[in-house]
């Protein structure tokens, strides 16, 4: 792949590295949005099955992204939502532990929480090794030991949100089902760049965040929902999530049955004809890269980048254990992350620090020139 940068308006005196922060806009999601504002002009153009068809389409795509079937996916404002609608139901007398990375994202930890005040449960946070060496692989080994009879819940991203570090979620899924409990991700900053297929981590929720790696819009979430969730209690009762909805002469036929699937776990108003059709052009624009070509450019990208920073004291875990489009890199004890951060600005060069790492986030809009900038820096501050 070459570079994708001209399906953007990124200015070239910038170096946007940073898409676990925010994905910059395509010009196709921008201008899907502005269709949307429109067409508020003309509200009587504006037909029921305006309402049903753009979600349907985003579920089929978000579907065919995750390998997952249609009636699977919930359309949702945030993680936070996602996450509260499985821990709703989730059966408390199936066990007394929850089990969490630590220094997860907040969204995925007080969640739990609260489950665990409500429910008396013990909220477990594996931390990892102190010691960089091997700390991805030993990291891993600590959560799979941990899991028992007593697992409740395994909630997890596929990658560490801070640092990039790479969880094996086969192994923790296949783990989880031996024990009867339940498995819940947050793939908002996999999902998109990394592969991930449903039916082989089989997670019985995995929520993401559309405005990072699926390059969509703030303010809406998609979410995979598993057969022990399907039949829960919606967070709110709309009137669109239940059947024969799409007859609006009925509607004050109230039904007792819901939609098929995860649309019961739907937001009120989750037609938004501004949103949706956004992150429809989003998923077909990401769905033509494909995650896997999308990792590829990433890691080819940064090969370079990985391989010189650790002789100036740079240490980025191993390539087996993070991924390629979102990695930590920690500094040397000689470099104050102020006088780091000063320089990068100076030049400007846009990535985020994030717990003890600086967190690098390239994706196909980058090019050499940005990854050769942030070099260039980082071995500067080293040196100096």
């Amino acid at each position: 792949m070459e570079c994708q940068s001209h399906l953007f308006e990124l200015p070239e005196n910038h170096h946007y590295i940073n898409c676990s922060y925010l994905s910059p806009l395509l010009k196709s999601v921008e201008q899907a949005g502005i269709n949307g504002i429109l067409s508020k002009r003309y509200p009587w153009e504006v037909t029921p099955q305006h309402f049903f068809n753009n979600s349907n389409t985003l579920r089929s795509l978000f579907a065919d992204l995750i390998n997952a079937h249609t009636d699977d996916i919930a359309i949702m404002p945030a993680v936070s939502y996602g996450l509260a609608t499985a821990a709703k139901n989730i059966d408390p007398a199936k066990g007394k532990d929850i089990i969490i990375a630590g220094e997860q994202f907040p969204s995925n930890v007080y969640v739990w929480k609260r489950f665990c005040k409500q429910h008396n449960c013990n909220l477990k946070v594996i931390n990892p090794p102190g010691d960089f060496n091997q700390r991805g692989k030993v990291w891993n080994q600590r959560i799979a030991d941990t899991i028992d009879e007593n697992t409740l819940v395994v909630a997890l991203g596929n990658i560490h949100w801070a640092d990039g570090t790479l969880f094996d979620l086969q192994q923790v899924g296949e783990l989880v089902r031996q024990n009867d409990a339940y498995f819940i991700i947050d793939g908002t900053q996999s999902v998109g760049a990394l592969p991930f297929n449903v039916q082989e981590v089989q997670p019985d929720a995995l929520i993401c965040a559309g405005y990072k790696w699926l390059m969509g819009p703030y303010a809406i979430t998609l979410g995979y929902f598993g057969p022990k969730l399907q039949s829960g209690v919606p967070l709110e009762e709309g009137w669109i999530t239940r059947k024969n909805s799409e007859d609006f002469s009925g509607l004050v036929d109230y039904e007792e049955e819901y939609q098929p699937g995860a649309q019961r776990f739907d937001m009120g108003e989750r037609s938004n004809f501004i949103l949706v059709p956004m992150m429809i052009e989003a998923l077909k624009q990401v769905i033509e890269w494909t995650p896997e070509t999308i990792q590829q450019y990433c890691k080819a990208l940064t090969s370079d980048l990985v391989q010189q920073l650790p002789e100036y004291g740079y240490q980025i875990e191993n390539a087996d254990w993070r991924g390629h489009h979102m990695f930590g890199i920690r500094l040397p004890k000689n470099i104050a992350i102020n006088e780091l951060q000063a320089k990068l600005n100076e030049r400007n060069i846009h990535v985020s620090v994030r717990g003890s790492a600086v967190r690098i986030a390239p994706n196909v809009y980058n090019d050499e020139k940005d990854i050769v900038a942030l070099e260039d820096t980082l071995k500067s501050v080293a040196t100096n």
